[in-house]
Formats: C-alpha cells, structure tokens, sequence
C-alpha cells in the first residue's frame, strides 16, 4: 500500500521546507496548530499557507460549532484554493453529528476532511451522508485513541473495510505519537497518515540495522557519561 505523509504543521517556514520534500505529498492543519504557529489572521495566514503550497492538497479547518456557522465558513475556506480541503468536525462540541452540514457541502463537490473521528461507527455514519463523487477524507485519530488505552486499529480495519466501495473516500490515520506508526497505517491500507515534521525526518532515516542501534545507543551512554564527568 503507497500510503501518502501529509505534514502537520502551521509554521510557514517548515512549511516551505517540507513542501520541497518528495515524501510529503500534502498539508493539514488546525486552530491549536495556527494558533501555535502565531496567526492573528486565520483567512490571511491561511492563504500564506496555499501561497507556499499551491500544488499539494491543503487540509484547512472550520472553527464553528453550530450548522449555520460551519456551512458558512466552509464554503468560505473553499473559495481560497482548488486545494483546499475544508476539515469538518465529525460531531461539534454538544456531540450532535454533522452529518447535514456534511452531506450539502460533499453534494456542492467540496473536498471535505472529515476530522476528529475515533470510531468505526462514526464512518459508517459519515458514509451514509456522502455521495461517491466528491473527495472526502476521513481522519482517525489513532495517537490520541492510544493515549486513553484504546487500541484503534480494529477501528481502522473496521472503517477502511466500509469505504472501499467509496473510491473517493480516504482513510487518514491521525494523531501520530511514533515513526513506527507510518509501518502500521500501510500494513492496514490507509491511503493518507498525517505526520509532524520531526517524526517525518525519523521516517526519512528507515532502514538501520539492529546492530547499527545497538552501536549508536551505547556510544550515546558513553559519550553522556564522559561529558558528564561519572565516576565509580
């Protein structure tokens, strides 16, 4: 399975970096990451953002939390780039699903990143709303499921199972806590992981040897030992 890396970031600057890597083959964000990253403006840093990645495809964030809102600025984000998808809360923060909001946008061919999404229920629901045309992604998020003591991967095998009759469907594995991750998400067949930038350069160094770790990780003690002026 060639699963794609998006990054996941919102600073401009590794932005630009990333953006000349071959393996990176997108972008997604958020509104914790543009607000760590310092955007004041998020319409006028978000298309500094398509200005630096204008080729690749561009997950961009709605940040209300009601039908009428949502579809508002949706349809706003998507006028700022042919690459934008415009990343969609599976349910706002009262927990009502928002599959109606879901369903007009994907049905006005709007490319949709349906996000925050840890169960395989909520993509059989998400796909009951869709049609089979229009680009969705749909991202699970795997690190954060991991971190409360639930495995996810059953929840994968179960979502990616349910959209293969939608071939515009993608299934993003999300919230990455280990380079690791990057094997799993092809060993299951997603077709997108979402990475951060310093997990993204592990990935780029695959390949060493157990005998070659054992040699770093040993000279690592030693030379932290020397520095450290240790004596029995």
């Amino acid at each position: 399975m060639n699963t794609k890396i998006f990054c996941d970031i919102a600073e401009l600057d590794i932005i630009k970096k990333f953006n000349k890597k071959k393996i990176v083959k997108g972008f997604t964000t958020n509104p914790s990451l543009m607000r760590k990253a310092g955007a004041k403006d998020y319409k006028s840093y978000s298309k500094k953002i398509l200005n630096i990645c204008s080729r690749k495809p561009v997950s961009l964030e709605v940040f209300a939390d009601n039908y009428k809102d949502i579809k508002k600025q949706a349809l706003k984000i998507n006028t700022w780039g042919k690459n934008v998808y415009v990343k969609i809360p599976v349910i706002n923060s009262r927990g009502i699903f928002m599959g109606k909001v879901i369903k007009e946008l994907n049905n006005q061919n709007i490319k949709l990143n349906i996000t925050a999404v840890y169960s395989s229920e909520q993509t059989k629901k998400i796909l009951k709303t869709i049609n089979k045309k229009s680009k969705v992604i749909i991202s699970i998020f795997a690190g954060r499921a991991g971190d409360t003591g639930k495995d996810p991967v059953p929840e994968f095998k179960k979502s990616i199972l349910a959209a293969k009759k939608f071939k515009n469907v993608e299934i993003l594995w999300a919230s990455v806590r280990e380079p690791y991750n990057y094997i799993q998400a092809k060993q299951l067949g997603c077709q997108i992981i979402t990475i951060p930038p310093a997990t993204i350069e592990k990935i780029e160094k695959f390949g060493k040897s157990f005998n070659q770790l054992t040699k770093e990780t040993v000279i690592a003690f030693l030379r932290d030992s020397k520095k450290s002026n240790f004596n029995i």
